[in-house]
C-alpha cells in the first residue's frame, strides 16, 4: 500500500519524528495538532477557544493540501488539558463542523507542553 506524507506549504519542522498528514487509500491520516506557531511555542497561552480555533485551521490546511475539505473528516481524537475548557473547545468545534458531526472521543490528558490546552488528530475520506 502506498502512502504519501502531506505537508502544507509553510509547515514548521515538528518537535517529533511525525509529518502533519499521511494519505494512503484515499484516508488521510492528521497527526495529533497542537496549538503551536512556525517555532513550535504555544499560541493563545490561557484560551481555549482560541487555540481550538488555531488548531483546527492547521487540520483544516492539512486536508485541503491533500484535496479534501472539513466535510471530508469522519473521525476526531480530542486531548483538553481541563474540562472547564470542554464547552469552549465544543463551540468552535461546531463552527467548524456544522453540518454532520463526525465521529469523535475527547479525553482530558497531559500535553507535550503545559500551555497548550489541546490536541486534535483527524481522520478524512478523500474522493
Amino acid at each position: 500500500m502506498p502512502k504519501k506524507a502531506i505537508i502544507p506549504a509553510g509547515t514548521s519542522t515538528p518537535i517529533a519524528p511525525f509529518v502533519p498528514g499521511s494519505m494512503a487509500d484515499n484516508i488521510l491520516y492528521v497527526s495529533g495538532t497542537l496549538p503551536f506557531d512556525e517555532n513550535n511555542d504555544v499560541v493563545h497561552v490561557g484560551d481555549a477557544e482560541a487555540q481550538t480555533r488555531h488548531v483546527l485551521e492547521t487540520i483544516k490546511s492539512v486536508i485541503e493540501e491533500a484535496g479534501g475539505t472539513m466535510d471530508d473528516v469522519t473521525f476526531n481524537s480530542i486531548f483538553i488539558t481541563d474540562w472547564d475548557d470542554y464547552a469552549a473547545v465544543n463551540k468552535v468545534y461546531a463552527e467548524y463542523f456544522p453540518g454532520e458531526k463526525p465521529a469523535r472521543y475527547c479525553i482530558k490528558v497531559g500535553l507535550v507542553k503545559p500551555e497548550a490546552l489541546i490536541e486534535i488528530a483527524s481522520v478524512a475520506h478523500i474522493e
